[in-house]
């Protein structure tokens, strides 16, 4: 308990040290460069992004949800993660995957897996389990499916939503900026990024960002450690532009606190804020080498040519552990684990043509294609020790054991052989047709989709399975605007996607890594945008049906049943009042098997608020707080345990001052304040699991702005 305090104190020498400079500055300086970098550092979201096939549009062109996460959040809140970033959006929900750090999203009620997360508008080129904040400059969020508009998500997920990260290129403006930062326990790190503009217009653009952090988290006993480095060259002369983006990183974490299977009839309480249950063999180690080209050409004044290509080489050893709970009172558990070796071989390619036309009437016409390749080579080793017993341990006391023995194995683990081999292809055809000075936007689309899925026996190499579906999946949308800065929009929207793949654990199913056949969806959604002054409202209503997979009577992973999924959406950003700004909303989903159950892992209610409030008689003081409130959610598909609701409630300050003409920000934040035990997700893709939540955690920067 003496490192967090210590931390504040840090802290508040740090700003006292600050304030002595401030007094050796001119006041009429301090006074300008406070003001400056203190409006620079308003967090803030863009409303609109892209739009996959339909290019960059605001929010109110679009008949979908759409919103941007810009660089100011990502600086200013100092995540350690894309689901910390993610964290503020109310129609989101953060899990895990099996035993290791892949961080998964819940929109809508359906899973985006970090392998369906675009990169510059490609699949398959994303670091598939977590990806540092540091190199991105936008995070995007288009609620929905967006298959028409992105195409097929290699891994089967992303039919409630899709997330489209942008990496940092050169701003209009030179960027110089350093900054150190501390994460409780002993977490410590440090960040350096420069932009710069060349050409006598200013054609030519370099950015390079690098960061660094390590040490031991606020959960007990678990570290991190994360190295990156991103860079970018663009061009920008006139009818041509292109860009390149790079970049590499290298994440490490040792005894990570797992996820809680759950085999008792009852819901354990949850343990102590940074319990960790975590074995200490535990690891999982990632690196990733990635980047896209893009290029574009206007033809004419009306008439764009683009193409874009991307590649994504990673690796990934882990010691996975899992902890079973078999009695909910005592906390008695089994635990195991699983050695996997995993590389990626990427790559995504799309090209098209944008033109418009007419004056009266307008049409903005779509054309091209895409495609990506994606191998997969693993192995894997389970360890349970002699018949899959497992050992011993407790949630609430672990006992800490030697690494079990070997149980089966798969695969070669030295030199792993494709798994799985996916290709997927496209074309797309598109036409928005605006009416009344485009006051009246209808959009109609096809897009012919073609999933090739080769899959191999772990034990041979052998090829196991193979499959090739192809569907025309339409698109159609309708955007009415009314009166001035007022959007109603409505969308039809199907989907193909590849099939999920059953568990490798054989003591699930009957088919460990089996892959399931491609699956149709739907959705229907109407809603509406409306701007009151500096203050952003969507709301959206929708209905999402496709089959829902599970584990059938036989053992077998396989389609059980139909789910359908309804609900309702309600988003806010914006200047509430001068120096007072809000991010927030709530959402209300109801996810059903049909003739069935509530689907497992989807709480009813979720609700957000974050505010930022720059204090005008505290020159350069801004506080900030957060709350977040996750309703009940059920456990298991059979709907006999329930998590009850949550609420975490964060807090901070940030403190813009100037030093010899530098501006210098110090942040200060507290996440989960009242330190909070909770479990914080039941949704799992394979059996009944649980996330508990983070416990409360200090964090501290200082950025300095040459």
């Amino acid at each position: 308990m003496i490192r967090p305090f210590a931390t504040i104190s840090l802290a508040a020498l740090s700003l006292a040290l600050a304030a002595e400079a401030r007094a050796q500055t001119q006041p009429d300086d301090f006074d300008d460069i406070v003001v400056t970098a203190q409006r620079e550092n308003a967090t803030q979201i863009v409303n609109g992004g892209s739009a996959g096939v339909l290019g960059d549009k605001p929010a109110e062109d679009l008949p979908f949800a759409i919103r941007s996460y810009d660089e100011t959040l990502i600086l200013n809140q100092q995540p350690q993660t894309l689901g910390d970033v993610l964290e503020n959006d109310p129609t989101i929900r953060l899990s895990y995957g099996f035993g290791n750090a892949a961080e998964l999203f819940v929109i809508r009620g359906f899973a985006l897996f970090g392998d369906d997360i675009g990169l510059n508008g490609l699949y398959g080129v994303t670091p598939r389990q977590l990806v540092a904040p540091e190199l991105l400059g936008s995070v995007q969020v288009l609620n929905g499916a967006s298959a028409f508009l992105n195409g097929a998500a290699p891994g089967g997920s992303g039919l409630g939503g899709n997330v489209n990260l942008i990496l940092k290129r050169a701003e209009a403006s030179d960027v110089t900026r350093a900054t150190a930062s501390y994460e409780q326990k002993s977490r410590f790190g440090g960040s350096v990024d420069v932009s710069r503009r060349f050409g006598t217009n200013g054609e030519w653009g370099v950015r390079v960002n690098a960061a660094y952090r390590d040490g031991e988290t606020a959960v007990d006993r678990e570290s991190r450690r994360t190295a990156v480095i991103g860079g970018a060259i663009d061009y920008d002369g006139g009818p041509f532009r292109a860009a390149l983006d790079l970049a590499w990183q290298n994440i490490r974490i040792d005894r990570l606190r797992p996820k809680v299977t759950i085999a008792s009839a009852a819901v354990p309480a949850v343990p102590e804020a940074d319990a960790n249950y975590a074995q200490d063999f535990t690891y999982t180690e990632l690196r990733d080498l990635f980047g896209t080209l893009s290029l574009e050409y206007d033809v004419a004044d009306n008439a764009m040519l683009y193409a874009k290509a991307g590649a994504r080489d990673g690796r990934e050893d882990g010691i996975y552990g899992n902890i079973t709970v078999n009695d909910a009172a005592t906390g008695a558990a089994n635990g195991n684990a699983l050695f996997v070796p995993r590389t990626d071989n990427n790559e995504a390619v799309e090209a098209g043509i944008r033109v418009k036309l007419g004056r009266a009437v307008t049409h903005e016409f779509n054309f091209g294609a895409n495609a990506s390749w994606q191998v997969n080579r693993n192995a894997y080793d389970f360890r349970y020790g002699p018949g899959f017993a497992g050992f011993a341990t407790n949630l609430y006391d672990p006992a800490q054991v030697p690494l079990p023995s070997s149980t089966l194995v798969g695969g070669d683990l030295d030199d792993p052989f494709p798994i799985a081999r996916t290709r997927l292809f496209s074309a797309f055809a598109s036409d928005t047709m605006g009416l009344w000075e485009d006051r009246i936007l209808l959009t109609g689309g096809l897009r012919l989709q073609r999933i090739d899925v080769e899959s191999y026996s772990y034990f041979s190499g052998d090829l196991d399975t193979e499959y090739r579906e192809d569907a025309v999946t339409p698109v159609a949308g309708l955007v009415v605007k009314p009166i001035a800065r007022l959007s109603l929009y409505a969308n039809r929207i199907e989907a193909l996607q590849q099939g999920p793949v059953a568990p490798l654990d054989p003591n699930l199913v009957t088919n460990p890594g089996a892959v399931l056949a491609p699956r149709r969806s739907v959705q229907y959604e109407l809603g509406g945008k409306l701007q009151v002054g500096t203050v952003f409202l969507g709301l959206a209503a929708y209905t999402i049906e496709r089959p829902g997979e599970g584990i059938q009577d036989d053992g077998s992973f396989g389609y059980l049943y139909d789910q359908r999924h309804r609900g309702l959406e309600f988003t806010v950003n914006g200047q509430l009042a001068p120096g007072l700004r809000l991010i927030g909303g709530a959402a209300y989903t109801d996810a059903e098997l049909i003739g069935g159950n509530q689907v497992a892992g989807v709480p009813e209610w979720t609700a957000n608020a974050d505010v930022e409030w720059d204090l005008a008689f505290v020159p350069g003081v801004t506080l900030t707080g957060r709350v977040i409130h996750t309703g009940e959610q059920w456990v298991d598909p059979a709907n006999t345990l329930k998590l009850d609701s949550w609420t975490r409630f964060d807090a901070g300050a940030r403190y813009v001052l100037a030093a010899a003409d530098v501006p210098l920000t110090l942040r200060l934040s507290v996440e989960n304040v009242a330190n909070e035990r909770y479990w914080a997700s039941a949704f799992d893709s394979f059996s009944s699991a649980l996330l508990q939540g983070g416990p409360r955690t200090v964090k501290a920067s200082i950025t300095a702005g040459f």
